[in-house]
């Protein structure tokens, strides 16, 4: 791999343009990643937020589930926002009827726990990691972390509630910076891939 990372972005539904930009804002090559065969030729993923029943079965009917989990497992780096953080969770506290998860992260997570959409708001995040001040956050229908495993840290919090964490080569938040244009977190994303490949 050159210094330049090749990160993709899972494109079967959510706010796929926007993690395009912010990627390569932080200086990675990003593309749209579709099918198995675009994902292997990615050094890292983004999972956007978007749905995440929606996105659960799309993966399961394209083919992509199975994939996604090898590669995860084998240590690719993944950062998930919002209905990606739901994905990469272990466990998730009020799943809809046939949504299945990536897994990941040792986390439990609750759907839609900041409320419905019409309660969507933003706010500044200090997470760990970032330098520079707070992260704008958007929050849209946003999950929290219920709980984490041992090997999981805890990057962020808003309202007493877990917002992002990260686990080795993976890394979730329940906001949107993508949506900001502050790229900060999607830097530190950049960065962890180059520190793996």
């Amino acid at each position: 791999m050159s210094d330049t990372p090749v990160i993709g972005v899972l494109a079967l539904q959510g706010d796929v343009r926007e993690h395009l930009i912010a990627l390569a804002s932080a200086d990675a090559l990003a593309r749209p990643v579709r099918r198995p065969e675009e994902l292997a030729e990615v050094d890292g993923l983004v999972i956007p937020g978007g749905e995440s029943t929606t996105m659960s079965k799309l993966a399961v009917l394209f083919g992509m589930m199975e994939p996604l989990r090898e590669r995860v497992r084998a240590g690719m780096p993944v950062y998930g926002t919002c209905a990606g953080m739901i994905l990469l969770a272990e466990k998730i506290l009020d799943p809809r009827s046939g949504q299945e998860t990536v897994g990941g992260i040792d986390m439990i997570v609750r759907r839609n726990a900041f409320g419905r959409q019409n309660e969507s708001f933003e706010a500044a995040v200090e997470v760990g990691g970032v330098e520079g001040g707070p992260v704008d956050g958007v929050f849209i229908r946003a999950p929290w972390v219920e709980s984490v495993g041992a090997r999981t840290e805890v990057i962020a919090e808003h309202g007493g509630h877990i917002v992002a964490v990260r686990q080795e080569n993976a890394l979730a938040t329940s906001f949107h910076p993508e949506l900001t244009g502050d790229h900060r977190v999607h830097a530190l994303f950049v960065d962890m891939v180059r520190a793996v490949n």
